[in-house]
């Protein structure tokens, strides 16, 4: 009986569309069929400060992973195990292969997010939460000063004349490293300067899954958007 429970146990992911970081954890379950018992923890509403889910997660941020005794933080962790759990080649298993997806994640989620993401992009919608109108000014030109050296490192040795992040096939990497980079679609960032990037953004956006994965973000998008038009 125990073991019959271990085989049907559901696997839920606490999530919010409009997170940049969920979604690459929603578009790789939905194009390697991974069933997910899919949680929402609005964060329009802050639903992710409520004790209910600080007693599950109290980094109170989203993705979050509970599968059986495992609980997982971190969008890269939750990709490379769901990878791992059902054999994608997503995530190679030869050495030097998976060192350069894990190398790729890595530096998604440190310089290229905090320089792109955080810097020339978040502040115009007003995160992080409660920052002033002139930190969010020096964060955005700084943003946009650094941010093209990472562009240029994506464009041009990482990507180059290859389909994907790492190569001609698709990669844990692309998942994440195309969630973050329609984030600059908020803000209308020019990518035309690296052509490299916007052929690739195409290749991801192509894929299948992707409309339904970025529905919410994109209609979150158009009512920003539309209220940013609203006369004072």
């Amino acid at each position: 009986m125990a073991r019959e429970k271990s085989r049907t146990r559901t696997v839920k992911l606490y999530y919010d569309p409009i997170s940049t970081v969920s979604r690459p954890v929603m578009m790789f379950a939905a194009e390697h069929g991974i069933a997910l018992e899919f949680e929402h923890v609005d964060l329009l509403t802050h639903q992710n400060r409520e004790a209910a889910y600080a007693a599950i997660n109290p980094n109170l941020v989203v993705p979050f992973l509970v599968d059986g005794d495992l609980s997982l933080g971190e969008s890269s962790s939750i990709l490379k195990y769901l990878a791992d759990k059902v054999g994608s080649p997503a995530y190679p298993t030869e050495l030097k292969a998976r060192a350069k997806v894990n190398e790729a994640l890595d530096w998604f989620a440190t310089n290229f997010h905090e320089y792109y993401c955080v810097m020339a992009v978040y502040p115009h919608l007003g995160i992080p939460h409660g920052v002033t109108p002139q930190l969010a000014e020096h964060m955005i030109a700084f943003g946009e000063e650094h941010a093209p050296r990472w562009l240029n490192v994506l464009d041009r040795h990482m990507i180059g004349d290859r389909a994907f992040v790492c190569g001609d096939q698709i990669s844990l990497a692309d998942y994440l490293g195309a969630s973050f980079v329609v984030l600059g679609e908020a803000v209308a960032f020019d990518l035309s300067p690296y052509p490299n990037i916007e052929r690739w953004i195409a290749r991801m956006k192509a894929r299948p899954t992707w409309d339904a994965t970025y529905a919410a973000f994109y209609g979150f998008l158009s009512a920003v958007q539309a209220q940013a038009r609203i006369p004072a």
